[in-house]
């Protein structure tokens, strides 16, 4: 049974715009927190998106410049945020308002 998420004002599924926010990080977030104008799933998981992924490339700029220790933590940073991607995406397509704890709580209030 597919739960009802409402219209969006794109024409495609909420769940489909959802996941698709993911897709390139924040800046599909970015794109569609700016075109959907109606659907609090879909800008729900667009601002979602901006956040987490905005605040983990910043990390990941800043662990550049930090010999050995920070490149090695770039990497563990890479593959955490892949799989947080992939989980985040999975959970959009569902219809599921996976929330995380700090991007989640600051994206409920965005929208």
């Amino acid at each position: 049974m597919e739960k009802d998420l409402g219209k969006t004002s794109t024409g495609m599924q909420p769940n489909v715009a959802a996941l698709l926010s993911y897709l390139v990080g924040f800046i599909t977030g970015i794109v569609f927190y700016i075109i959907e104008k109606e659907n609090k799933f879909v800008r729900f998981h667009a601002m979602q998106s901006i956040i987490t992924f905005a605040a983990i490339f910043v990390l990941q700029m800043i662990l550049i410049f930090i010999p050995i220790i920070g490149w090695l933590l770039r990497f563990i940073v890479g593959i955490g945020s892949l799989v947080l991607w992939i989980v985040l995406m999975i959970k959009a397509y569902k219809g599921e308002t996976f929330k995380l704890p700090v991007a989640g709580d600051i994206a409920e209030k965005q929208v």
